[in-house]
């Protein structure tokens, strides 16, 4: 499926929240890819997902069995670390976990345009897409070009948009990424997305390496309802 040209058209406004490619910094090769921790389960089960307070784990739908849950190591801090759980009956198990980015800034509990922080909370996981052909994704994929980054963007940048998963805050689901419509207004920011990680922190997305993206892509099934749960590490454990 192929976006609309209104959809491309307003491209540069939406993709202000992942990341504008001006001034960023210049790349760590360990943190493009490098430190993404072993990609194995974890053997012990977990009546809770770690380090997710009440408030936090009350928002993670009933259904939900598979959770992104995104530890910012600070409020004003862009460095993070992803990990995904998935639920068997009542306990939750590490299916794997990498070293991630989150906004320049940090994190907002009151997320808006052009802050440079990313959301804090829990957002559903329901569509998907990318430059890149599918790579077999089981949420709904939107192969296209016009997601593409500006190549007036920093070269750092191109690659980020090769597989995005878009979270849904102030967005409408079920459409593909790029969609520009916000429901709740343009101010209150929106076109935050999972995407390829450039090193460096980002307008508001949370990136991660392109073996990470691989995998959430190959494994969140929307029939087992996947949400994020992202946020500074006090904000999730309040």
């Amino acid at each position: 499926m192929v976006v609309s040209a209104a959809a491309c058209g307003v491209l540069l406004t939406m993709l202000t929240s992942c990341g504008d490619g001006q001034g960023a910094e210049k790349s760590d090769a360990r943190s493009a890819g490098g430190e993404q921790s072993k990609d194995k389960p974890r053997t012990v089960d977990l009546k809770r997902i770690p380090d997710v307070g009440d408030r936090m784990r009350s928002q993670i739908p009933d259904n939900s069995r598979q959770v992104v849950t995104v530890y910012g190591a600070g409020k004003n801090s862009a460095d993070s670390t992803v990990v995904l759980y998935t639920r068997t009956g009542s306990t939750w198990d590490k299916a794997a976990g990498w070293k991630a980015h989150n906004g320049k800034k940090g994190w907002a509990a009151d997320h808006h345009e052009d802050d440079k922080r990313s959301p804090v909370g829990v957002f559903t996981l329901t569509d998907a897409g990318g430059v890149l052909p599918d790579p077999g994704a089981r949420l709904p994929y939107t192969e296209s070009a016009s997601i593409q980054a500006p190549r007036y963007w920093a070269k750092s940048h191109w690659h980020d948009f090769d597989y995005v998963i878009a979270i849904d805050y102030n967005r409408v689901k079920g459409t593909p990424p790029n969609d520009p419509t916000r429901p709740e207004g343009q101010t209150k920011g929106g076109s935050i997305w999972l995407h390829m990680d450039h090193g460096s922190g980002t307008s508001a997305c949370v990136s991660l390496p392109k073996t990470a993206m691989e995998k959430l892509l190959r494994t969140l099934d929307p029939k087992q309802h996947p949400v994020v749960v992202m946020g500074d590490r006090a904000s999730l454990q309040a």
